[in-house]
């Protein structure tokens, strides 16, 4: 059967017996276009949850008002999100001085101007202040104290100093976090490095709820709550779950903490996919753009991936990876040795080192299972440093695949992180 997997802002095409191949597919309904969708946008801000309205969140005095939005790997629809905050916030007495927009990039390079405009629109980047979180910033940081996991949390002063704080949002799962969204725009998004490494520490990613779709007993979540609870006016968000072609399935507003969980528990029972064995080949993809546009964050599809490869199988990760490899960090880490343990046991005794995190969820998954990796963005010579194997097209991905293992059992997840494949066994 011919299968279409998301590909940049396309698809690529793959031709797999049908007869040996299970394709995981969430349950997600059909998302909206974006004029309904704006509808669900505004009805969910009049209705927000355990949480007082904006109308009485924005009173007289309040200013500024900081709208936290995710960066350009998110496919958070933020012009449409803006499209329905920013009236309403002008509509109680806000002008456009009183209102920041911050983009919480976490450790993420901080934002160009063109960036600026590709993510927000050029009449908002004109008419408001808009400004790209920079965690290496050390002087722009005030601490506000330690988390009972002995994080120190400093955190961006402009949010510090603000005093109303919303966060736009997406509701995806995240490979360590549990779901993305909520908290994160806070704990990474606008922390100081050190802070970002306390929390995303060697230990604390080793753990075993470290992964997708926990957040109860999940040591980075929990971090990250205690974190985000310091920052006083962080008080009101606005989310969105979104279909595979990414339109808007569901929105949530109101309190960070619980209007997240709402989300969360609504995504989860769409998310979650029983596969009935593990696959000797797994094909998977980043989700299309923006998820695919580096190396970097196509590790969460390897990821998804490995969960139904059995061990000694085969991961396919189909990403485009525009951007190329994304963090140099991140390629020189993943290349040190040829030996995953190795790599990991490098980053314990070094640890803090930026992005030891991607490379260790990497290593993670290349103790179980070779990966091959579909682009034409990256030298195939540096993929086969960072202990990848290259290839072109899926194609070929799948011929060298048949040479590595057997074919008998081929698992395709086209959504790649966006859902949650689970083997159970009985």
């Amino acid at each position: 059967m011919l299968i279409k997997f998301p590909y940049g802002k396309d698809y690529v095409t793959l031709d797999l017996p049908e007869e040996k191949t299970f394709v995981v597919e969430s349950k997600l309904p059909k998302g909206v276009e974006d004029e309904k969708a704006f509808e669900l946008i505004l009805k969910a801000l009049n209705n927000p949850i355990n949480s007082e309205p904006l109308e009485h969140l924005v009173h007289t005095g309040v200013r500024p008002v900081t709208i936290l939005v995710t960066d350009k790997t998110r496919a958070t629809p933020n012009k449409l999100l803006l499209k329905a905050l920013l009236p309403k916030l002008h509509s109680l007495g806000l002008g456009n001085d009183d209102i920041v927009i911050v983009v919480a990039t976490g450790l993420h390079k901080p934002h160009t101007h063109e960036e600026l405009v590709e993510l927000l629109e050029n009449d908002i980047v004109k008419n408001y202040t808009v400004l790209s979180h920079n965690s290496d910033d050390v002087e722009n940081h005030v601490f506000l104290g330690r988390t009972s996991y002995g994080t120190e949390v400093y955190i961006n002063k402009h949010i510090v100093s603000s005093d109303l704080v919303i966060g736009l949002g997406l509701i995806e799962p995240h490979f360590f976090a549990g779901y993305s969204g909520g908290r994160k725009l806070i704990l990474p998004g606008v922390t100081a490095t050190k802070t970002v490494y306390q929390n995303h520490g060697y230990k604390m990613i080793a753990h075993p709820k470290a992964d997708y779709g926990i957040l109860d007993g999940n040591p980075v979540h929990e971090d990250m709550v205690e974190a985000s609870k310091m920052v006083k006016n962080y008080r009101f968000i606005l989310h969105v779950i979104l279909d595979k072609r990414k339109r808007v399935v569901d929105v949530v507003a109101g309190d960070p903490y619980k209007a997240h969980r709402v989300g969360v528990e609504v995504y989860d029972r769409y998310a979650r996919v029983s596969v009935p064995y593990l696959g000797d080949i797994v094909v998977v993809t980043n989700g299309g753009y923006p998820l695919d546009r580096d190396l970097y964050q196509a590790v969460k599809g390897m990821c998804t991936g490995s969960r139904v490869a059995k061990p000694g199988g085969v991961v396919i990760t189909l990403a485009e990876c525009r951007d190329g490899v994304g963090h140099e960090s991140f390629r020189e880490i993943a290349s040190l040795d040829k030996d995953p343990k190795k790599i990991l046991e490098y980053i314990a005794r070094n640890e803090p080192l930026r992005d030891q995190w991607e490379v260790q969820k990497l290593e993670q998954v290349l103790l179980k299972n070779k990966v091959i990796v579909v682009t034409k963005n990256i030298k195939h010579s540096v993929l086969e440093e960072m202990n990848l194997v290259p290839a072109s097209t899926p194609e070929e991905a799948l011929e060298i695949a048949c040479r590595l293992t057997e074919c008998n059992r081929i698992v395709a997840i086209p959504e790649g992180p966006y859902v949650i494949p689970e083997y159970i066994q009985s």
